[in-house]
């Protein structure tokens, strides 16, 4: 989420402390639909970004028998893609700092647009890693600053809008894999160029009905988020959470090749997946929060999942489709609480923290995908399942060892609190 100002101050009146506190009470139904084009507009093309993640999942078996291409050369589709992503942290503010919310949008929507029409006219697996490289950085563009531009231009209320952008990226995590299947089936290349009109429909709606976002009266500078990196809760935060990512898309990216199933078949694993994933990001981790604290949520959660990782790759079939579509809900849960530690517990502003955060983090999505089939390589199957377990026990480690840095209220800082929910934790 990128600096406007409209969000760095006042999405914050919708959530709640990164130390659990209670939210205030979401729009009702009326202030969450009642709203000016605009506003669904980004909220649309927002969903369709977030399928793009999802989107390559059931028919990467496919796309490797089409290029005859290694599942270790395949899953670089991610690894290129959240490479990207995570150094663009340093930039998207920058850019949105200085030509405003409506002209970084349009930019990240045009670079979707090009790279995934490109992606789907691959004649090779390298062209095509390269091209999602692209589009990954056209996404981060796209998606840093969608939030802070809904809150902008929404009426209602930030709480009502904030709920609004999280239903929209749950819509497109849990839909990303279906639309991925149903036209992956016919051939792996059609959600490429799917994804390409849909973001094109999207520029032309947002640039139709969005008008210029107000700047942000101080620039972000490129180092800003790095110096963010110094507060230690801060850092234990992002530290914790890149174990957590590498667990999270060592199931996103590795499992499709263990569960070996047609596009269809993984599509709709995947979708149950994605569906659990936002219930408990948006329903259920907020009130464990608020019973349980974040430092104790977090511990368990990221046990758990450490467990349901290693029991999915030593499981039978049968097995491994339930650990994977329970691993959602767990990640839901770790999202949620991950978010509003990253920007409550320092004294940084919340764009500048969460692009801290989220470059540290994203690294594990792009380490995860190209590691899980490269140690499978090396040794058997199942291993990249015990290191992605292995992974979420050490954030579970760093969490316990720092709640203390986690909890402590900023100095000097009014009180700065996150999204009311989590699926805003993949936008930050």
């Amino acid at each position: 989420m990128r600096a406007e100002d409209a969000f760095a101050r006042g999405a914050g009146g919708a959530g709640r402390s990164a130390a659990g506190g209670e939210a205030g009470p979401p729009g009702g139904a009326g202030g969450i639909l009642r709203q000016p084009k605009a506003v669904w507009a980004t909220a649309g093309a927002s969903a369709v970004a977030f399928m793009g993640i999802g989107l390559v999942d059931p028919i990467l078996p496919s796309i490797a028998k089409g290029l005859d291409a290694s599942a270790s050369q395949v899953s670089l589709l991610f690894t290129s893609y959240f490479l990207i992503t995570a150094v663009a942290m340093l930039v998207t503010g920058f850019v949105s700092s200085r030509i405003g919310g409506r002209r970084t949008l349009l930019a990240g929507l045009m670079l979707v647009v090009v790279f995934a029409a490109l992606s789907g006219a691959s004649d090779s697996v390298g062209e095509l890693v390269g091209f999602r490289a692209g589009w990954g950085l056209g996404n981060a563009l796209f998606v840093s600053t969608s939030l802070a531009v809904i809150v902008g231009a929404a009426s209602g209320g930030s709480s009502a809008a904030i709920l609004l952008y999280e239903s929209a990226l749950g819509l497109g995590m849990a839909c990303g894999p279906l639309v991925g299947a149903v036209l992956g089936d016919a051939d792996w290349r059609y959600p490429f160029f799917g994804t390409a009109a849909l973001m094109a429909i999207g520029f032309l709606c947002i640039a139709v009905f969005l008008g210029e976002r107000p700047r942000p009266a101080v620039k972000t500078s490129l180092l800003d988020p790095l110096r963010a990196l110094g507060h230690g809760g801060l850092a234990s935060a992002a530290a914790a959470a890149f174990f957590h990512n590498y667990a999270f898309f060592t199931v996103l990216a590795f499992t499709p090749f263990v569960l070996d199933m047609s596009p269809y078949r993984s599509g709709a694993v995947f979708f149950a997946w994605g569906l659990l994933l936002a219930v408990f990001s948006v329903l259920v981790a907020p009130r464990l929060q608020a019973r349980h604290g974040s430092p104790r949520v977090l511990t368990g959660s990221l046990l758990l999942l450490g467990a349901d990782v290693v029991v999915l790759g030593y499981g039978g079939h049968t097995t491994a489709v339930v650990c994977t579509i329970l691993s959602g809900a767990l990640i839901g849960v770790n999202n949620t609480v991950f978010t509003e530690l990253a920007l409550g517990v320092s004294d940084a502003p919340r764009p500048v923290a969460s692009a801290g955060y989220n470059f540290v983090r994203w690294f594990a999505a792009a380490a995860a995908p190209f590691l899980a089939p490269k140690i499978a390589e090396w040794t058997d199957i199942h291993v990249p399942f015990v290191a992605a377990g292995a992974a979420a026990v050490c954030g579970a480690a760093v969490v316990r060892v720092r709640r203390t840095a986690l909890t402590a209220e900023p100095a000097g800082a009014s009180p700065a609190h996150a999204p009311r929910n989590g699926m805003a934790a993949f936008a930050d």
